[in-house]
C-alpha cells in the first residue's frame, strides 16, 4: 500500500482540526480514505486541496450544503447538466448585495441615532424625529422639547 498522509497531517496542512476533517468525510465532502494495515486513515494530497477549497468556499459565504453541490457539479461536468460555480456564485452575489443593502440601511440609522444624540431607546422611539427604524411599532408619544 502506498504511503499517505495521516489525519493529523492533513488537518494541519489544511488549517483545520481533525474533527472537522472527519465531519467533512461523514458529510461526503471528502472521499473515504484508504486505510493502513493498522487501520489508520491515509489521505492523498488531494484531500488537503479539497479541504482548502471547502474552507475558501465557506469564507465566500457558501454553506456546506452549497459546497457539496459545487463539488458534485465539478465531479459531473461532462454528465448531466448540474448548476456549477457560475450559477451558485451569481446567486451568492445577489445574496451578498442584498445583505450590503440591509447593512447600509442599518448603518445609516445607527449613524443618525449617534448624530441625533439618542441616548434612551424607549424615549427616542416615542419621538417623532427618532431616526431608529420601526418607530411605528412603538407607542406614539408626542412630547415637547428637542428630539430624544
Amino acid at each position: 500500500m502506498s504511503a499517505g498522509l495521516r489525519s493529523g497531517q492533513v488537518a494541519e496542512a489544511a488549517g483545520v482540526n481533525v474533527q472537522t476533517l472527519r465531519y467533512y468525510e461523514r458529510r461526503g465532502l471528502l472521499a473515504e480514505p484508504d486505510r493502513s494495515n493498522g487501520g489508520h486513515r491515509l489521505y492523498g494530497e488531494e484531500a488537503v486541496t479539497a479541504l482548502r477549497v471547502i474552507k475558501a468556499a465557506q469564507r465566500l459565504g457558501f454553506t456546506l450544503e452549497e459546497v457539496a453541490e459545487l463539488l458534485e457539479a465539478g465531479r459531473h461536468r461532462h454528465g448531466r447538466p448540474v448548476a456549477g460555480l457560475q450559477d451558485h456564485a451569481t446567486a451568492k452575489l445577489a445574496e451578498v448585495d442584498a445583505k450590503i443593502t440591509d447593512l447600509t440601511t442599518v448603518r445609516t440609522a445607527l449613524a443618525a441615532a449617534v448624530e441625533t444624540g439618542c441616548d434612551d431607546l424607549a424615549v427616542c422611539a416615542g419621538s417623532p424625529c427618532c431616526p431608529i427604524p420601526f418607530t411605528d411599532l412603538a407607542e406614539e408619544k408626542r412630547h415637547a422639547g428637542p428630539c430624544c
